[in-house]
């Protein structure tokens, strides 16, 4: 969190002293509109102002020279402004300094402007000779005062507006973080409490065989070990290739064969392409514990167990079979294993999911547990975040 402090309070004041080339553009056509204005105004202006005007388009002239000094000097007024916003320890300081630049910028197009129009619109001269001094009889800057003020406000106000906008963006980008980092650190917690759950029943399994199948226990330590090695050493991220998560379950399937004693028979029918999709990390292996508990552990005789994967469309659809009967398996739909595993698919992929637990379709009992989720693997996530890019 602090690295993203130190980015908005670095980067938000300095946001509102770079004007966009389409601001340039519409400074100029307002300019250039105000010009048009001004210059139609003294056309249909009766008073003269005591002005010989010896040329026609002196008006013309005037009115957009005094336009485009404002042009010009309209970047530099907003840039002050934007610094006045940023600098709030000095407020009083900063406003007494806007107020003085803008009377030496009113004083400065004020005698410029007047400077112009004597020049393209003389007085007529009078008795005595010498200039009328007609800028400090009727100061004209005053006016140009008045307009540094508008364009001051102006300033301010696309300076506050484009300061709340950069905050607002920063507001939602830090929320979608901490949602993100929440979203992470629920389906961690799901994860930490798929662990202990698998390992006091493996625990459980190796206690009741230490002494009749002494190499058998060494078998499922081994296996436990490389399991506990990939939950502590293992990589972060939530989701794993397909080919990967039958890797990790097949280790938990020979330590259930060693607990069965030759009463357990697993089958394996995955498509050649759907093992490169990605799946969350051990999401199997609690739905195959739940149906050896609720189902193979209360069936007489030989425990069947059928792994089937294979791609329907834009999804990846997985299932468990056992031939234990419904009834049995639904008392551990609400197990720890099975409700987090609801809980996980629902945070990665939200409505793109689904997960049931229904009777099998043949005519002995049997219980199938059904997950559907989005079909993607890794290229198609590289690809994703190019054409994002």
């Amino acid at each position: 969190m602090s690295k993203v402090e130190t980015s908005t309070s670095t980067e938000t004041p300095a946001q509102p002293l770079r004007l966009s080339r389409r601001e340039l553009i519409l400074i100029v056509a307002f300019w250039t509109f105000m010009a048009a204005l001004t210059f139609a105004n003294r056309l249909l202006d009766p008073r003269q102002l005591g002005f010989q005007v010896t040329n026609s388009s002196a008006p013309i002239a005037l009115a957009f020279i005094s336009a485009y000094l404002w042009a010009l000097l309209t970047p530099i007024v907003f840039w002050l402004s934007a610094r006045f916003l940023a600098d709030r320890s000095h407020r009083v300081a900063g406003t007494v300094l806007l107020l003085f630049v803008g009377f030496l910028i009113a004083i400065a197009l004020g005698m410029t402007g007047d400077a112009v129009r004597s020049a393209l619109m003389p007085f007529p001269p009078r008795r005595g000779g010498g200039p009328p001094g007609y800028f400090w009889l009727r100061p004209w800057y005053l006016n140009e005062f008045i307009i540094y003020l508008g364009v001051l406000a102006a300033g301010l106000a696309r300076a506050y507006s484009i300061r709340y906008r950069v905050q607002r963006e920063e507001s939602l980008r830090v929320a979608a973080q901490l949602r993100a980092q929440l979203a992470e650190a629920r389906l961690d917690a799901l994860r930490m409490q798929l662990d202990p759950h698998f390992l006091f029943n493996t625990l459980h399994a190796i206690s009741s065989l230490v002494e009749r199948d002494p190499r058998g226990v060494r078998r499922m330590i081994s296996r436990l070990s490389e399991l506990l090695r990939h939950t502590i050493e293992g990589p972060s991220e939530q989701e794993i290739s397909l080919h990967q998560e039958l890797d990790l379950l097949r280790r938990y399937l020979e330590i259930m064969e060693v607990r069965f004693q030759g009463r357990l028979e697993i089958t394996t029918d995955v498509q050649e392409r759907a093992l490169d999709a990605l799946v969350p990390n051990l999401i199997l292996q609690p739905i195959v514990e739940n149906a050896i508990k609720h189902g193979v552990s209360k069936t007489e005789g030989v425990g069947r167990i059928a792994l089937r994967g294979r791609i329907e469309g834009s999804q990846l659809v997985l299932s468990v079979e056992n031939n234990g009967p419904l009834a049995e398996s639904r008392s551990g739909g609400t197990g720890v294993g099975v409700r987090n595993t609801r809980a996980r698919l629902s945070h990665l992929y939200g409505d793109d999911q689904s997960f049931e637990l229904r009777a099998g379709d043949g005519s002995a009992p049997s219980t199938i547990a059904e997950i559907r989720l989005p079909s993607h693997t890794r290229a198609d996530l590289r690809t994703a975040a190019v054409s994002i890019a």
